[in-house]
């Protein structure tokens, strides 16, 4: 993508500084300029091979977050309007509405329930790369500006809402992927899910939430860099894949970390927020979330044992493991780093309680 287009990388420069002008900044105005600066930066990338489809999804992505801009400059209107002033420490937090409104335009950014009907249709149309900038980077500025409200307002009803919207995004995001035939949008619905549990997460422990982002990038990392090598965009017939290599392989694997599977590195991070969410008064949200990621987990292992399966035959084991090729190595370090990291990660976990 970059090398065919080297204007590529001032895009990607533009975006990142829109972002951490957002979450470094203490002025709600700087704040809503930074997330349209990262805007500006990110909407080149969507249509860099002009398809229909990208356009389609461009569109729709501009016109999401731009209701979300306006959402968040209105509900700071409303919480600011006595105060005469868009600091972010003068938060009023008497005004519900202004409040809720904002909480609204954040989700609807993120692509959280009730506001996910735009995420899978916006990325069933992108190329890989522009995918996993959506489903990773573009999240971190909502993220920490979820974590700028709590920590200026500790409500109940904040909270009460928050575990709402974490328990319907895990539910959607196990639904949702229950009868996908396409990658991508099943991707989208694993995004969903996964940001359910950092808003849980954002509730009890801020390293909790920020450890769980960082173990759904360095996954998202290597399993949409391995569709993109792989080219493995729809799943319309799974006997359709003649030859099963390590390349399927490891990308079932890192499936399969997403939804939490122990030993592997997703089940870590899933772990640990159940452990600091059992301590608090709303961890009944936590039934819902597990519920969400077993949907996650029942599909992907369907997923994975119809594959294994329906390529034994024609595929021996030990042509498998002795595989000579550059793929089946390459591969084969990636699901032994994948595996091995979170053994030693669940070992030293228990070790340490």
């Amino acid at each position: 993508m970059f090398s065919v287009l080297p204007f590529s990388y001032m895009f990607m420069a533009v975006m990142m500084i829109g972002t951490l002008l957002s979450v470094s900044s203490f002025h709600w105005l700087t704040i809503w300029a930074g997330l349209e600066i990262n805007l500006i930066g990110f909407l080149p990338m969507l249509v860099y091979q002009k398809s229909i489809s990208e356009s389609e999804s461009a569109v729709k992505y501009f016109i999401v977050q731009a209701l979300g801009s306006s959402m968040l400059m209105f509900g700071s209107l409303m919480s600011f309007d006595m105060s005469f002033t868009w600091d972010l420490h003068v938060l009023d937090v008497s005004n519900s509405m202004g409040l809720l409104i904002i909480l609204a335009g954040l989700c609807m950014k993120l692509g959280l329930f009730p506001f996910h009907y735009w995420l899978p249709s916006v990325m069933a149309g992108l190329p890989w790369i522009t995918c996993l900038l959506l489903a990773t980077w573009q999240k971190f500025a909502p993220l920490f500006l979820f974590l700028c409200l709590l920590e200026l307002s500790e409500s109940y009803m904040l909270g009460l809402t928050l575990c709402l919207i974490s328990a319907g995004s895990s539910i959607i995001g196990g639904i949702g992927g229950m009868n996908q035939t396409q990658i991508r949008a099943l991707l989208a619905y694993s995004s969903i899910g996964h940001l359910g549990w950092m808003t849980f997460a954002l509730l009890h422990s801020e390293s909790s939430m920020k450890f769980y982002l960082l173990v759904y990038v360095i996954v998202s990392l290597f399993m949409f860099l391995g569709l993109w090598y792989a080219n493995l965009g729809v799943m319309k017939n799974i006997n359709s894949l003649k030859k099963f290599s390590f390349s399927q392989m490891s990308i079932m694997l890192f499936l399969l970390s997403l939804g939490g599977l122990p030993p592997l590195l997703g089940f870590v991070s899933k772990w640990l927020v159940i452990l600091v969410g059992m301590t608090s008064s709303f961890f009944w949200a936590l039934l819902l979330l597990i519920l969400g990621s077993l949907m996650s987990l029942f599909y992907y292992l369907s997923l994975f044992f119809s594959i294994l399966l329906s390529n034994m035959k024609e595929t021996s084991a030990m042509n498998l493991i002795f595989s000579s090729n550059q793929e089946g190595i390459l591969s084969l370090a990636i699901i032994v780093n994948l595996v091995g990291g979170g053994l030693i990660i669940v070992s030293n976990f228990f070790y340490y309680l």
